[in-house]
């Protein structure tokens, strides 16, 4: 892998870019995907301090007191808490907000010092959490670290998809993801560990080893290269060439850095990407990133990754086989995930998406039938058998999604804005995303305690909707070099065709000072 494999890309008019999966590569990946690693564990570790006593106790003592006295009115509604739902979703808050200016940095200083400063946020923010001595602290901790969130997503999925060539494309920028994943399987060891501990310090433990990722991403931040694009972007065309050179572990590099040129020269001539987005050519990239980020929220997923020790404790599984439980379900989402890297880029996008519908749908619909019979408001018995069976259900619903929505739901937006707009529609992608990620966090201990049962099928409705607009809408993107998903994707996509009009005018290309000064965009550029 270190050494081997010519990857070869078609490029516009018949021009083939070379370029071996070289060990800078492969290790640069590696490294930016620690990002994801954060970001897993911030989800991860969460729901499982929310559920140890002493935690409770100490920050949350309204919750604490409900399930001790056992006096709770609903099985479902026994961590219904607006203050503790805010520990969970305030770092997607503070993270919906960085994204802003998160843009700004990936465009004009860079995807490595973007990631650089999301791991100092990281840094500060789990000194924070760890030696938090109230709830404003804590809450301050996780504002930071939702900032560091905001930075990291931000610039690694670009990062990702601009540094892997072409035909493992989808795989390395799955790193990413399976990152995450893996974040969230060592969160939940660690709670699981740390729960034992006696004398209430176990949650400062949990918190305090976010430290690991948070180093690692900084440590990779420092070490690796930043993409020719963006260097190119910056104008600096010679390292990026030399960059480019290195990276494809070749000196037959001049169609690729060509092309790379002409895609920074006409982002340059975009004055304004945010508003660019919403020209008619950029239409189908913004609509498809939006509807992802918001469908893949609507899975449900984040709702168990978050409190699936809360959730099995609610119902009815005891403090420990509640971590043990999520334990296994954070396995299986590692696993699966590793599915998706060897398969992304074989059976592609939309196979894996459609088929994880179908997957989730079916294993959404047993839970609730099962939780609708055995647990109820006053009973939560609901014996070995079902009990296996709805953790059995779980984890066919998490590989499911870590296959397809999980991975996919970051890596199609990557891959398809143009260089132009990419900063400003990564930005958008991650925006949607932690708006959705917060609003699930933040109201999911509720929904719980008022729908029920029935918060499965209420996910299962919307796995179903979001499957039918892939099935029309998500076209196949794997294998095609980034800067040509306009001329061999939305050109010729049966929908989305229409809004691909070639009217330079279309772009706003000119300040103010242009306009008001008359010149027209061939004199103005």
């Amino acid at each position: 892998m270190a050494g081997g494999g010519l990857a070869v890309a078609s490029a516009a008019g018949g021009v083939e870019f070379e370029a071996k999966i070289t060990p800078i590569v492969i290790i640069s990946c590696i490294m930016a995907a620690t990002g994801g690693l954060m970001f897993g564990y911030d989800v991860g570790v969460s729901g499982g301090v929310t559920s140890m006593p002493e935690f409770l106790k100490k920050f949350f003592p309204v919750v604490y007191k409900r399930t001790i006295d056992g006096d709770l009115g609903s099985n479902y509604c026994k961590y219904d808490n607006q203050g503790l739902q805010l520990f969970t979703s305030s770092l997607y808050l503070a993270g919906l907000t960085a994204t802003f200016f998160a843009s700004y940095t990936t465009r004009r200083l860079g995807r490595k010092l973007t990631m650089l400063i999301a791991g100092v946020f990281f840094l500060i923010g789990v000194v924070l959490n760890a030696a938090a001595q109230d709830l404003a602290m804590l809450i301050a901790g996780r504002i930071l670290l939702g900032c560091g969130v905001g930075f990291a997503n931000q610039a690694v999925p670009v990062f990702l998809s601009e540094i892997a060539p072409t035909r493992i494309r989808g795989g390395l920028n799955i790193l990413f993801q399976l990152n995450v994943t893996i974040g969230i399987l060592f969160a939940n060891l660690v709670n699981y560990g740390t729960a034992k501990i006696k004398g209430g310090w176990g949650w400062r433990l949990s918190l305090g080893l976010a430290g690991v990722p948070a180093i690692l991403l900084t440590i990779g931040a420092l070490l690796v290269v930043d993409t020719p694009n963006s260097l190119i972007e910056r104008g600096k065309l010679e390292q990026g060439k030399a960059v480019l050179k290195k990276i494809r572990g070749t000196d037959n590099v001049e169609p690729e850095y060509l092309e790379l040129v002409e895609a920074s020269r006409i982002a340059k001539e975009v004055k304004h990407p945010f508003r660019n987005l919403l020209l008619s050519k950029n239409r189908p990239q913004l609509i498809i990133a939006v509807a992802l980020q918001f469908f893949q929220q609507f899975t449900g997923i984040n709702a168990i990754m978050f409190y699936a020790p809360v959730l099995f404790n609610t119902l009815g599984f005891k403090n420990d086989a509640s971590l043990y439980s999520a334990v296994i379900t954070g396995a299986v989402n590692v696993v699966s995930t590793v599915v998706s890297v060897y398969s992304v880029d074989k059976v592609g996008r939309r196979f894996l998406l459609l088929q994880a519908g179908v997957q989730m749908f079916f294993a959404q619909v047993v839970i609730a039938i099962v939780l609708g019979f055995k647990v109820t408001d006053t009973s939560d018995n609901m014996g070995t058998g079902f009990a296996v069976l709805v953790v059995i259900m779980i984890c066919t619903y998490v590989a499911a999604f870590a296959w397809s929505w999980g991975p996919l739901g970051w890596l199609i937006p990557s891959e398809t804005f143009p260089l132009e707009t990419r900063s400003a529609g990564q930005s958008v992608t991650v925006c949607i995303n932690l708006l959705f990620t917060f609003v699930i966090a933040q109201a999911f201990l509720s929904m719980l305690c008022h729908f029920k049962f029935g918060i499965f099928l209420f996910f299962s409705g919307w796995v179903l909707i979001m499957s039918i607009f892939v099935w029309f809408l998500v076209p196949e993107t794997k294998n095609i070099p980034i800067e040509e998903m306009t001329e061999r994707v939305w050109k010729k996509h049966w929908f989305w065709k229409r809004y691909m009009v070639d009217d330079d005018d279309e772009y706003v290309v000119q300040d103010d000072l242009a306009k008001k000064n008359g010149y027209s965009n061939g004199n103005s550029l």
